[in-house]
């Protein structure tokens, strides 16, 4: 070899290599487990924003409404939030009120139900995904 010249042997290089192999593969689990869970946290706010707006629209206009698309044209949402999961806004499932005409409150100990005066077709809301969550429950029951 030339008296002087620099660099690193192959040797050298492959055990940098397999270092930086072992690192990344500690860190890329790590970083998916985040990229789901930042997903099921947008999914659950998502969900508590829905289900506050539809009781905002009952507490005002006295029934549910007719589907989701009219809590946006009634200036209740700005727009449709996308599914973090679907990744669409279009897929959301909505539940019709309960039957009897009651909806049950949250009262305490005490089973309360309250009349419906006009149920409208939107009570609640899931996401439209089939994949199940980091706790064990489906998404689309969440």
């Amino acid at each position: 070899m030339v008296r002087g010249s620099r660099g690193f042997t192959l040797i050298e290089l492959m055990i940098v290599l397999s270092i930086i192999g072992i690192l990344s593969s500690i860190a890329v689990p790590n970083y998916q487990r985040w990229i789901i869970r930042a997903k099921e946290a947008a999914l659950s706010d998502s969900l508590n924003n829905f289900r506050k707006t539809i009781d905002e629209y009952y507490a005002d206009q006295g029934k549910y409404p007719d589907e989701l698309n009219e809590l946006v044209a009634r200036g209740y949402l700005r727009g449709l939030p996308i599914d973090p999961f679907t990744k669409k806004s279009d897929t959301w499932i909505t539940v019709a009120p309960p039957e009897g005409n009651t909806i049950p409150l949250d009262s305490g100990t005490q089973p309360v139900t309250a009349p419906v005066k006009e149920p409208g077709n939107v009570y609640d809301v899931h996401s439209g995904s089939d994949l199940v969550g980091s706790n064990g429950v489906p998404y689309n029951e969440w």
